[in-house]
């Protein structure tokens, strides 16, 4: 696991750009790098492979504790699939269900959808999954368990204004249940800001 936990905003500033569209983000009121010389930086012209790199980190940034190796093998998995591999690699990192609990709003970060799993209290058809990692089929059921439904945490996530829930989700907030429709495609997925899956894909195959 990585230790974004205690500095989980830093990304924010080190990117340029409020990654998660929170209002706490520090980005919003200090738009300047971390760090003792970040106020004074320039951000110079990147290049190419600065721009790939940026575009992984900040896309891997956005899902949480994912550590490099972990997002190589889902890019490993996604190269190895027919089709167009930036697409196919957004399809995997949101059928994580870390992911599909974040985005049905029975959390209000990526952060807490993590450790919610992993703590025991997500169900996928009827089974307690307590693996964040774990690869959400088209179809699939995933409820709270009964103790998770009445937490204070979720019930303030689901019924923030601050995101809505995608249409690749059919969410039922009074009984805290979820339906995944449909592995989404990039312009399906409500990032807050742009992500780019092609340079990631070109970062990883040069």
């Amino acid at each position: 696991m990585t230790r974004r936990l205690q500095a989980k905003y830093k990304i924010d500033r080190r990117m340029g750009e409020n990654i998660w569209g929170r209002p706490k983000s520090p980005f919003n009121k200090r738009e300047y790098k971390p760090g003792q010389h970040g106020q004074g930086s320039r951000r110079g012209k990147l290049s190419d492979y600065g721009l790939h790199l940026m575009a992984k980190q900040k896309l891997k940034g956005y899902y949480g504790n994912i550590s490099e190796k972990q997002f190589r093998k889902i890019y490993a998995e996604a190269a190895r699939v027919r089709g167009n591999t930036a697409e196919i690699l957004i399809g995997l990192l949101e059928r994580r269900l870390d992911a599909v609990v974040y985005r049905a709003k029975f959390v209000p970060t990526v952060f807490a959808a993590r450790q919610f799993v992993n703590h025991g209290h997500v169900k996928v058809n009827g089974r307690r999954v307590n693996i964040s990692s774990y690869k959400v089929k088209e179809g699939d059921a995933i409820e709270l368990t009964d103790r998770a439904r009445q937490m204070a945490l979720v019930l303030e996530a689901a019924q923030s204004p601050e995101r809505d829930v995608p249409d690749y989700l059919e969410v039922d907030h009074n009984k805290m249940t979820a339906r995944f429709v449909r592995t989404p495609q990039l312009s399906d997925v409500p990032y807050p800001v742009r992500m780019e899956p092609n340079a990631v894909v070109e970062f990883y195959s040069r």
